[in-house]
């Protein structure tokens, strides 16, 4: 089986790879030719998620799954959520954003936070979701080098570590993005 990972973004990339079995091979957009920034216009993670499956399998034809993650911050009423990569501006600057995070949050006590992530599968004409959550908080303070995005200063629920500071296997075991990505596997698994 042959299935697009609607990303240009190589840590996502890496992180799905080392999650999808070996029987499936799979592409990036890079791959495919596809080089152009696929639309990312609608006011949900789901929907965000769906919008890039469904381009990807309008313009190239290719089966695929595509995945939209959003931080929400419980006193920030769920912000950055959908907005989470360009919450600072358009350039997508993961230390912007951060800093810009913990501003925000420096006047509340309650930094209680989760990541989202929603993977939108279109296989075979159909389109399945699944979503993955991952419960945490927002320490004060950047911790870490590995990661990328917010995970400097996202540490997760039962964890004295943030994401930044964990090997990829732990982060893909109690992540968000790998609990999606299983439901995805498990999935597909089905299939054979």
């Amino acid at each position: 089986m042959q299935l697009v990972f609607a990303t240009n973004n190589s840590n996502k990339l890496k992180e799905v790879q080392a999650l999808i079995p070996n029987y499936i091979k799979l592409l990036s957009l890079k791959d495919i030719g596809c080089f152009e920034d696929i639309p990312e216009t609608k006011n949900t993670i789901e929907g965000n998620a769906i919008q890039k499956a469904e381009y990807v399998k309008t313009h190239y034809g290719y089966d695929c799954f595509a995945d939209d993650t959003g931080l929400e911050v419980d006193a920030l009423n769920g912000a950055p959520g959908v907005y989470s990569a360009r919450y600072a501006g358009e350039k997508r600057n993961a230390d912007d954003n951060m800093d810009k995070l913990l501003n925000e949050l420096s006047k509340y006590t309650d930094r209680n936070a989760q990541f989202k992530t929603v993977i939108a599968l279109h296989l075979n004409g159909e389109l399945k979701t699944y979503t993955g959550i991952c419960q945490g908080e927002i320490i004060t303070k950047k911790q870490g080098e590995k990661g990328f995005g917010y995970d400097p200063i996202f540490k997760p629920a039962e964890y004295n570590i943030t994401f930044a500071e964990m090997d990829l296997n732990l982060k893909n075991k109690i992540g968000h993005r790998g609990k999606a990505i299983s439901k995805l596997v498990d999935f597909l698994n089905s299939l054979s």
